[in-house]
């Protein structure tokens, strides 16, 4: 990983989630690490993410970020608008921004999302 950081840590987001989402968060982590070596990490407490990509700009060098959400994990995506889909995993309306809802460490590692995954950070790469 990349030194690029913000005031705060992955491990502050991790602090934020409850005992039964730390496993998956630190799960999506590791799987964003082998997908991707040298991703560049931003973590922000207050809305309680952890976001990853080629650089430190988060809007165009950024392709995925975990949400800590009240029941779940959000796996999101910056591009997700554009990325192929063929299971129908990702949720949203907006312009570019879509997400995963995740619950479990299984899911996670899912060929469904690490295709997503890999769509993102090979489309994010030309940025670097």
């Amino acid at each position: 990983m990349t030194a690029e950081q913000t005031e705060a840590s992955f491990e502050d987001i991790l602090a934020l989630a409850k005992p039964e989402q730390q496993p998956l968060c630190q799960a999506l982590r590791d799987r964003i690490a082998s997908l991707h070596s040298g991703y560049v990490e931003l973590a922000w407490p207050r809305q309680k993410i952890a976001s990853f990509g080629v650089g430190p700009k988060e809007m165009s060098q950024h392709y995925a970020y975990i949400a800590v959400q009240g029941a779940h994990v959000n796996l999101g995506f910056y591009q997700g608008a554009w990325l192929t889909d063929p299971d129908g995993l990702l949720e949203g309306t907006g312009k570019n921004l879509r997400h995963v809802k995740l619950r479990d460490v299984p899911s996670c590692k899912s060929k469904a999302v690490t295709a997503l995954l890999k769509q993102a950070i090979i489309e994010r790469k030309p940025f670097a």
